[in-house]
């Protein structure tokens, strides 16, 4: 995950990479720091906008080739040092 931040705000860039098995459908699950709430996403359809929330594929990012990638990214405000969100994929 990259993350470009300034005070008050932030946007992240979430690479989703297949292994050697490609997939066809993805989510990701991130705990954002107190604080931080998602004001707009792209390439990939959201639940929540604090602390618990998930992102999944929408319709023209869902297959993943073997190796391959996809990445979708999410604009959000915040405060504080903590800025940086832990995330795990299924």
């Amino acid at each position: 995950m990259a993350l470009n931040q300034w005070p008050g705000g932030f946007v992240a860039t979430v690479r989703v990479t297949a292994g050697p098995v490609g997939i066809n459908g993805w989510s990701v699950a991130m705990t954002l720091p107190g604080g931080a709430t998602i004001t707009n996403a792209w390439n990939a359809s959201r639940s929540g906008n604090s602390r618990a929330v998930r992102f999944d594929n929408v319709s023209y990012n869902g297959r993943v080739a073997a190796g391959q990638s996809t990445e979708f990214g999410f604009q959000g405000t915040g405060t504080g040092s903590a800025t940086a969100p832990s995330c795990t994929a299924s």
